[in-house]
This record gives C-alpha cells, sequence and structure tokens, in this order.
C-alpha cells in the first residue's frame, strides 16, 4: 500500500518556494555584466516563447471574446491609473511619514505605472482565469501607459514629458509581446492539438518565466545597492507602504469586481490585471521623468513593489487554482477557461 503524505499547510507552494530560492540567489549571486545580459536575453526568449504559446493555445473565438469584454478592461484600467493613484496621493499624510520625501516621490510613481504584462498573464494562467482577457486587458494597459503614466506623473509628481520614450515601449511590447502571439495564433492550426496536449509543458513556461523575471529585477536591484541605500527603519516604512497600498488595490479589485457582476475567471483577471506594476515599462521611464541622485530613491520603491507583487500574487493564483472546477456565478464567456474537468487537473498539477 502506497502512503502519501499530506503537504502541511503551513509549507508554501512550490511556485513559492522556489521564487524565494531565486531572491536568495539573486542576493548572494546577482546577475551582472554579460552574465546579466544573457539573463535578459534569456528572459525575454522565454517571454516571447509564453506569448507564442499562449497564442496558439487560445481559439480565435476565445481571443474575439476577451478582446470585446470592454466592462473587464475598464474595470483594470480604473483599478491601474485611478484607484491606486488617488490612495497613493490621498494617504499622503500618512504615508510621508513613514519615509523620505524622494522615497515618498517613488511611492506616487509607483501608482501612476501601468500594469505589467508577462506575469499577470502567467497567474491567470496558472490561477485558471481569462487568459485571453488578460492578454488583452494588460497589453492594453501597458501601451496606454506609455501615454497616461507621464501625465499622471505630471498631475501628482512633477512636470515632465515622456515623449522620448514612446515609441521604443511602443516597439518592445509589439516585438516581445504581441507578435508572438500573432505567431501563435497564426500557428495554431498546425500546433495547437500538440499544444493542448502537452499543459504541462505550458506550466513550466508560465512558472519559469515569472522565476526568471524574478530573478534579473533582483539581480538589478541588488547591483544598484538594493541593500545599501537606505537605513532600515526608512526600508521597514517603506515595506509597510507597499504592503498597504498592495493590499488595498487587491481587496478593493477582488471585491469590487465580485460587486460588479463579473463571473470567477473574470475576477481573477481583474485581480492580477489591475493590481500589478510593471518594472520593465517604470525603470526607462524614471530614466525620462527624472535626474540627478533622486532617481536611486525614485525607483527603488518599484523594485520592491514589484518583488512584492509577485511573492503575493504567488499565494494567490495557488489558493485560486485549488477551487472546485464548479461554475461561480454567471456562465463563463467565450474566452473563459471554462471546461472543468480539464481545469481541476491543470489545478492538481499546479499545486504539487
Amino acid at each position: 500500500m502506497k502512503f502519501k503524505m499530506k503537504r502541511p499547510r503551513f509549507l508554501p507552494d512550490n511556485l513559492m518556494l522556489l521564487m524565494i530560492g531565486t531572491v536568495l540567489a539573486a542576493s548572494l549571486l546577482p546577475a551582472s555584466g554579460t552574465t546579466a545580459l544573457v539573463f535578459n536575453n534569456i528572459t525575454n526568449g522565454a517571454i516571447c516563447l509564453l506569448f507564442f504559446l499562449h497564442g496558439a493555445k487560445l481559439s480565435k473565438e476565445s481571443v474575439i471574446a476577451g478582446a470585446g469584454h470592454w466592462r473587464l478592461h475598464l474595470t483594470v484600467l480604473l483599478c491601474t491609473f485611478l484607484i491606486l493613484p488617488l490612495l497613493g496621493f490621498g494617504l499622503k499624510p500618512l504615508l510621508s511619514q513613514l519615509v523620505t520625501p524622494d522615497l515618498y516621490l517613488g511611492v506616487l510613481f509607483v501608482c501612476v505605472l501601468p500594469s505589467t504584462v508577462q506575469s499577470s498573464i502567467a497567474f491567470t494562467s496558472v490561477a485558471r482565469g481569462n487568459v485571453p482577457a488578460a492578454v488583452c486587458a494588460a497589453s492594453a494597459s501597458n501601451l496606454l501607459g506609455i501615454f497616461l503614466t507621464p501625465v499622471l506623473v505630471g498631475l501628482l509628481v512633477v512636470a515632465h514629458s515622456g515623449d522620448l520614450i514612446q515609441f521604443d515601449a511602443i516597439r518592445n511590447i509589439a516585438l516581445q509581446l504581441l507578435l508572438p502571439f500573432v505567431a501563435g495564433q497564426i500557428a495554431r492550426r498546425w500546433i495547437g492539438p500538440w499544444v493542448e496536449s502537452h499543459k504541462p509543458m505550458l506550466k513550466i513556461v508560465d512558472q519559469g518565466s515569472i522565476l526568471l523575471v524574478v530573478y534579473t529585477a533582483f539581480s538589478e536591484a541588488v547591483n544598484q545597492g538594493l541593500w545599501q541605500q537606505l537605513p532600515s527603519e526608512s526600508l521597514l516604512g517603506l515595506l509597510l507602504i507597499n504592503a498597504l497600498l498592495l493590499g488595498l488595490i487587491l481587496t478593493i479589485s477582488m471585491f469590487g469586481s465580485r460587486w460588479l457582476g463579473f463571473n470567477k475567471e473574470d475576477e481573477i483577471t481583474i485581480v492580477f490585471c489591475g493590481s500589478k506594476k510593471s518594472l520593465a515599462s517604470g525603470i526607462p521611464m524614471a530614466k525620462v521623468l527624472f535626474a540627478g541622485p533622486a532617481l536611486g530613491a525614485i525607483v527603488l520603491p518599484l523594485m520592491l513593489f514589484h518583488q512584492l507583487q509577485l511573492m503575493v500574487c504567488a499565494i494567490l493564483a495557488a489558493r485560486y487554482a485549488r477551487r472546485k472546477a464548479e461554475v461561480i456565478g454567471p456562465a463563463p464567456k467565450a474566452g473563459s477557461l471554462a471546461n472543468a474537468k480539464a481545469a481541476e487537473n491543470d489545478a492538481q498539477q499546479i499545486v504539487r
């Protein structure tokens, strides 16, 4: 008789353990120079492969349904570009007491950034959410952020122009995200059934891309003197602020989506796309929008927020994945991952 030991409830899931190990590895052995360049190229390649496989997996009908889900996209944009900036600005009397003025400026900058793309979609996939809508919502947020973030920075932080980064940002999004996705859609007629029958491979690409983003981002933070730039009390205050803002936007997006009548798959998409902030877009924007010695302190809150959101969302994704394969609320739309039996099998594979 084969005995299977039950996993202790206090032990983090496998993805979380891998992320903790990745952060420790980046702290002890951060990638730099040529090694960092190699890891960046590998990460970019993994992201392209992720979008190619998602494009090959999703039917044309699912993509059209996801793109037409305007209520979901509007909700994500409101969370990203309205609710969180208002929280950061409205809580200034409290937040400014915990950190230096430059760090609070960095906190405001985090609040006005667009959503991250690759990890939002990967977490949505792991959690069995509405992946087609996540692709559209996260990409739209990133594209609109190229124009909205400089405007919001001008309103809430300082008056400055972001024109110099617009073309490069659009080009990078097109080359890294949209082009592979379209290529996957074109190739679906030939490789779609093979991708459907190799879902564990897609899981490896999902989680592998997250770990690569964690390592490269944390390596850059460590190389920029992450642990030497701040006294311990300021670092603690910054961590508390990031945790507070992330907790508030996650709570608002989760319960707000339920109040608005979205089903569980759409709720997952709103939670992961509406609460995330993009490190990849934020750092080049910061280099253009800010200058001088304050740049390091302005970027630091984004680095810490990025790490915190990845870890917290990994826990949330695992909890969503463990839910029972049953319809909650309105019937899932065509773009939802609504095959109950297949979804349950995916969830079991994820949490092992």
